[in-house]
């Protein structure tokens, strides 16, 4: 099944194509050729030129069953779509703007999945004391203090911030009312200071019946190396609700590594996942068809 042209039952995420391949249908033809009939729209510094989508799919099968909100957008500092639990009007109203434009441009393209990421905190002090953690964090000095403070941060920012997971929560609310044929799934932040963790994740989940949940392995994982909550919690919680799932390795320096490159437990994943669950791979832009390739027989032999 891993031989270029054979398919595949995975979905490829855009993101790994980086800079290299600058419009969809390059992208489109290079997933075909690894094996992929379905991509996932995902974020990227430089979003693909989609012209020629409709030619390309009609000539290879390819599907496009999920999109992460901000695709659209250049990935160049803090994006619209990160304000959706602003107490800020204004802020809070360019961000349901900004999910609008996608949901609009989703429907076009036959894509009936809208993935959420990232909500960040807004109080300042907080910010701050998110920044020098982050500091902390990446000068890899320390040992179970950094966990300790790090895991107290957490719990302080989730009491604190509950405005904004409320605020959030209507947001949602208000743009399931409006497009009910778009699945919105919610994925866990990947900072510290991102309001959707372990327990915001729960609250936003029980507020909303019909949202799902989208797991990330690797941002779960580097998590859970700092003393947060650990992989096997956030399945065990929220794999009921689970529309989907980013597959990709990572260790305590770097995420979005091929699979098989780094620290995860994919038998612990695969025991998980619901049978119709979306299975994305995310692999960094740095890698390529080789380990794209190799991460997929990866997963094949480890039960998925």
């Amino acid at each position: 099944m891993t031989t270029p042209g054979i398919p595949n039952d995975y979905s490829l995420s855009t993101t790994c194509f980086g800079a290299r391949l600058p419009s969809i249908q390059d992208q489109i033809f290079a997933a075909v050729g690894m094996g992929f009939r379905r991509l996932e729209l995902g974020l990227h510094e430089a979003p693909p030129s989609m012209d020629g989508l409709d030619e390309s799919r009609r000539e290879t099968g390819v599907t496009i069953p999920s999109m992460v909100v901000g695709c659209r957008d250049p990935l160049n500092g803090s994006m619209a779509v990160e304000r959706l639990g602003s107490l800020v009007p204004e802020e809070c109203e360019r961000a349901l703007n900004s999910v609008r434009r996608h949901v609009r441009l989703a429907q076009r393209w036959g894509c009936n999945t809208i993935v959420v990421r990232g909500a960040k905190v807004e109080d300042g002090l907080l910010k701050r004391e998110a920044e020098g953690l982050n500091q902390r964090i990446a000068r890899g000095t320390e040992n179970g203090e950094l966990k300790e403070d790090v895991q107290s941060f957490v719990k302080r920012m989730q009491r604190k911030a509950t405005k904004q997971v409320e605020q959030f929560c209507r947001s949602l609310h208000t743009l399931t009312q409006e497009s009910p044929a778009t699945a919105f799934a919610v994925e866990p932040g990947r900072e510290i200071d991102d309001l959707i963790g372990f327990e915001a994740m729960g609250w936003v989940l029980d507020d909303l019946a019909s949202l799902k949940y989208w797991h990330d392995v690797g941002s779960i994982h580097q998590r859970e190396l700092l003393g947060l909550t650990t992989q096997g919690q956030w399945l065990d919680a929220f794999s009921p609700r689970m529309l989907g799932v980013h597959l990709q390795d990572a260790s305590a320096e770097e995420a979005e590594l091929p699979i098989g490159a780094g620290e995860v437990d994919f038998k612990l994943i695969a025991e998980y996942l619901p049978k119709d669950a979306e299975r994305v791979l995310e692999i960094g832009p740095r890698h390529g068809r080789a380990e794209i390739l190799a991460s997929v027989q990866y997963l094949l032999e480890h039960g998925f």
